[in-house]
């Protein structure tokens, strides 16, 4: 009888484990990760961090552009091979490996400028810059996903090959949609097509519900798209003060959106507002940590 009690309470431990490591806490990083506050980032109650500002060049190198006042942009690989220097790649490994960091995961965020040029040609194969240049990034960096923040292209196919390629390197796959739900629809279908959870490729959508997305649903996002969203709030900032969220309003958006329709977790667009405003990390992220268990 005991065994069976302990049995039982050891598989419940194991449920709240894994539901708790379902629960999406990401934020968005803006400025340049070298000039971050590396601590509280990753003890503030955030699992996913999502770099902004990574671009491909015409001849499928990578750049780092830096978006902070005091910093260069960064050349990140050239001709396949990772030059970006080891500070930065120290810095971003740092993010899941820090002591008591909650960081488990850890992406780049770009548009969608030069991939269909180069997914037509040369193409996706192993052989090309572009593969070898996204190739040499993971293992310099150790990522776990791309992001797609694509507002202006919006080219399936090539989309859809790119996540492809990105797969066979061992990379996972996320969108940051705020509007033509159409091409995101086929996007996932096409990108997930005949895979199964947990093995999807693409298998996070950070929707954006703030400035042009402000209007956005995110259980209307979930139906349409067939898998759980992870919306996104833009936190205090002075770039667009009507569209900042303080902690509290943060708060009431989530708990709402999540009684509604269960959503994969929740998460924060921040330039470097955080840092700029004198806000706090911790508090976001206990507001994550509160409504998504």
């Amino acid at each position: 009888m005991k065994c069976h009690a302990l049995a039982i309470a050891l598989l419940f431990e194991l449920f709240l484990y894994h539901a708790a490591a379902a629960s999406i806490r990401s934020i968005y990083l803006f400025k340049d990760v070298l000039k971050s506050d590396t601590a509280s980032l990753t003890t503030s109650g955030f699992n996913s961090l999502i770099i902004f500002g990574v671009g491909i060049l015409e001849n499928g190198d990578i750049m780092y552009y830096s978006n902070t006042p005091g910093s260069v942009d960064t050349l990140l690989t050239s001709n396949g091979s990772y030059v970006g220097g080891d500070a930065l790649s120290d810095k971003v490994r740092s993010f899941k490996t820090a002591a008591g960091t909650g960081i488990d995961r850890v992406e780049i965020s770009m548009n969608s400028q030069h991939v269909r040029d180069l997914i037509n040609n040369p193409g996706p194969g192993a052989d090309t810059p572009l593969y070898r240049s996204f190739e040499a990034l993971k293992e310099a960096w150790d990522l776990d996903a791309v992001n797609n923040d694509d507002e202006s292209i919006y080219d399936a196919t090539s989309t859809v090959a790119f996540a492809q390629m990105l797969g066979e390197i061992g990379y996972r796959y996320t969108i940051a949609p705020y509007t033509n739900q159409r091409h995101w629809t086929t996007v996932v279908a096409q990108a997930n097509s005949g895979l199964q959870d947990p093995d999807l490729l693409l298998d996070r959508v950070y929707l954006q519900c703030y400035d042009g997305g402000a209007g956005n649903d995110p259980g209307s996002w979930q139906s349409a798209l067939g898998i759980k969203v992870v919306p996104l709030v833009w936190v205090t900032n002075d770039s667009k003060p009507s569209q900042g969220t303080t902690a509290t309003q943060a708060q009431s958006k989530f708990s709402g959106w999540n009684s509604r329709s269960a959503l994969a977790g929740g998460g924060y667009w921040n330039d470097y507002d955080i840092e700029k405003m004198g806000l706090s990390y911790t508090s976001y992220g206990n507001v994550l940590k509160n409504v998504f268990l």
